[in-house]
């Protein structure tokens, strides 16, 4: 498996660049059209006409509109202007979306920029797997955990809590507890 360092040296364009473009909306792992259009280098309307051209490569799985209320929470995480710019709200595409594009936009960068997209979405993928894997190692300790932390929780309570002194009294505390 390729490391982050791999895909970085690979890569036309850095992997956080890529990765910042990946939003997840409707539950799903998405870049938007006018990202996908930026790193591969054409307008988002030559990427968007290339797609309704050949749309039937293109299923709701693939490729989908964002609502406008999906577009204005969007606008207001990315902090874009509310007037002027885009008529219509962007296209997310999938995974699958984007390994389709690269049918579609025939050039060598696209290939490339494909191919740098498609490890990126790789490497999320492992990293959500060890993250996994880490949660269930902790849930199979997560009573010895408790069991730690109640202890804890007693041997800080028993520190509280005053203890008689041992010994001669001091004149002043000896004065002092007479009042």
């Amino acid at each position: 498996m390729k490391t982050k360092s791999s895909i970085m040296n690979t890569s036309l364009v850095p992997v956080e660049r890529i990765q910042k473009s990946i939003y997840v909306i409707r539950g799903r792992k998405v870049m938007l059209d006018s990202d996908l259009a930026g790193l591969y280098g054409v307008e988002t309307k030559v990427l968007l006409q290339a797609v309704k051209r050949n749309i039937e490569r293109f299923p709701s799985d693939f490729m989908f509109q964002l609502s406008a209320s999906e577009f204005k929470i969007l606008r207001s995480q990315i902090v874009t202007s509310s007037w002027g710019g885009r008529r219509y709200a962007p296209c997310a595409f999938t995974e699958q979306g984007v390994a389709m594009l690269s049918s579609v936009l025939r050039s060598k960068r696209a290939i490339e920029i494909n191919i740098a997209i498609m490890r990126v979405f790789v490497h999320l993928r492992q990293l959500l797997a060890d993250n996994a894997a880490l949660r269930k190692k902790l849930e199979e300790h997560d009573e010895k955990i408790k069991y730690i932390f109640n202890l804890l929780g007693q041997m800080l309570q028993e520190e509280e809590k005053p203890k008689k002194r041992i010994g001669y009294l001091t004149e002043m505390e000896g004065h002092n507890r007479r009042r």
